[in-house]
């Protein structure tokens, strides 16, 4: 608003240097809005993993679904963690194909390969039961996964801590 003030009593060519000048500033203010990392991440799982549909964002969380889960969502970075996956299995013990697009995601999201991701759940589900209890923290590559089970569901949370 300064620069339009100050540009209104000036004539001739000093008028079309100005005006000219407010156009620039014009165009390099109004580009078009980027989506942040998060959002890019949820548009790439969606078209890697079949059956998996965005929903709605809330509080720097992207709510996901898929047939073979009850629950998934992608955790945005925050001050503590980059990112998390989290999901919910319908069942106390998750099928196979839960299990694979829980390490499919996480292979996404936290760039490692999926068979590696895919040992992790598999480790993580494993270790849930009598001997250990049913809610377990556990470390794979790098990755921290919290596996716990209910008498009605399952559920994984992977994240990476921010300092790594």
């Amino acid at each position: 608003m300064i620069v339009v003030s100050a540009c209104l009593p000036m004539r001739g060519v000093y008028r079309a240097t100005c005006a000219a000048a407010l156009a620039l500033a014009a165009l390099t203010l109004a580009s078009p809005a980027r989506a942040d990392r998060c959002d890019d991440l949820a548009l790439q799982l969606k078209s890697q993993i079949d059956g998996v549909g965005v929903g709605k964002t809330a509080a720097n969380v992207i709510y996901l679904s898929h047939p073979a889960a009850k629950s998934l969502r992608l955790g945005c970075p925050s001050r503590t963690v980059k990112n998390e996956v989290f999901g919910s299995a319908p069942s106390r013990k998750p099928s196979a194909e839960f299990q694979d697009l829980i390490a499919s995601a996480a292979a996404i999201v936290f760039t490692v390969p999926k068979p590696d991701s895919l040992r992790g759940v598999k480790r993580c589900f494993g270790r849930v039961g009598l001997l250990r209890g049913n809610d377990i923290t556990t470390r794979f590559r790098r990755l921290d996964m919290r596996c716990s089970r209910t008498k009605t569901d399952a559920s994984i949370a992977i994240s990476r801590d921010n300092a790594e």
